[in-house]
């Protein structure tokens, strides 16, 4: 995986997670404190500075009230594979 292949899944997932925030009217501070992480780190992951590790996007989903799967799938994480 290329480094910009990296950074486009961060931007991607940074995008999902502030847009089903947004959706439930949740503030930064909000969010970060129902998954138990810091505010400046959940903007650091909706922005894509961040690669969250997995125990981390596990946190953020059950804070956002959505599987992890239904995260990746209905704000389309998953980039089209070509075919």
């Amino acid at each position: 995986m290329t480094h910009n292949e990296q950074t486009n899944i961060r931007q991607r997932f940074g995008k999902a997670v502030r847009q089903r925030r947004r959706e439930l009217d949740m503030s930064q501070e909000q969010l970060a404190e129902l998954a138990e992480l810091h505010r400046t780190y959940i903007s650091d992951v909706e922005t894509g500075k961040v690669s969250p590790s997995l125990d981390n996007i596990e946190k953020i989903a059950k804070a956002l009230g959505i599987s992890i799967v239904k995260l990746f799938a209905r704000y389309k994480i998953e980039p089209e594979l070509d075919k």
